[in-house]
């Protein structure tokens, strides 16, 4: 599965990623370290939570964000739901997006870009059809069209027309519209949940 690149593509975004991202890692340093230390305070260690993901072409990286839930377990040593597991703190953290700061590193390194479709999980990559593939010819973003379209609140089925119809069209002006509208969106803590629970419900395929 190919795809032609823009001339923004080639020359223009992966260093506007890089300069940007290192750029806010500065900026922002006093904020990650402040949200590091209350994570380990409130939540208990370690700090970030990682995770494989699939990134372009679906070649897997390690995802990295700060911890939202708690490791409470049941009697059989089985984690607890994730409404259950998820406090107000954590609340509080992807609802400003704050958990997701360290994701500026990935971007850093050149795991993700700054927009792109989301990185989602590795058990997901069998379920996919055709069209939906296509979401890996790009890096993975940080935000995304489908993000500032209803995010956690819309079906998998819109996510991934958005996730499509992105890929088939990526430019500058597009890029710096959908930074700005995820601006907005985290000012105004919308769409952050999914209407049926805490978290995205699990993709079980089409």
């Amino acid at each position: 599965m190919k795809r032609r690149k823009t001339f923004y593509e080639l020359i223009i975004k992966r260093p506007m990623d890089f300069i940007l991202s290192l750029i806010a890692i500065i900026v922002l340093l006093p904020v990650i370290i402040i949200v590091a230390i209350l994570v380990r305070i409130k939540l208990g260690g370690p700090v970030l939570f990682t995770q494989n993901r699939p990134g372009k072409n679906e070649k897997i990286f390690k995802l990295y964000k700060f911890r939202t839930m708690t490791s409470a377990k049941d009697k059989d040593g089985k984690l607890l739901p994730d409404e259950v597991r998820l406090t107000k703190f954590g609340k509080f953290l992807r609802s400003t997006s704050l958990d997701e700061l360290p994701g500026l590193f990935n971007i850093l390194k050149g795991h993700m870009s700054i927009v792109g479709p989301r990185p989602l999980l590795v058990q997901y990559l069998p379920l996919y059809n055709e069209e939906q593939k296509k979401r890996h010819l790009v890096r993975p973003g940080l935000t995304g069209l489908a993000q500032v379209n209803g995010r956690n609140a819309i079906s998998w089925d819109e996510k991934f027309k958005f996730d499509v119809k992105y890929v088939e069209k990526i430019t500058f002006i597009g890029d710096i519209k959908i930074i700005i509208l995820t601006a907005f969106k985290v000012i105004r803590r919308k769409d952050i949940n999914s209407n049926n629970s805490a978290t995205m419900e699990f993709f079980e395929g089409n």
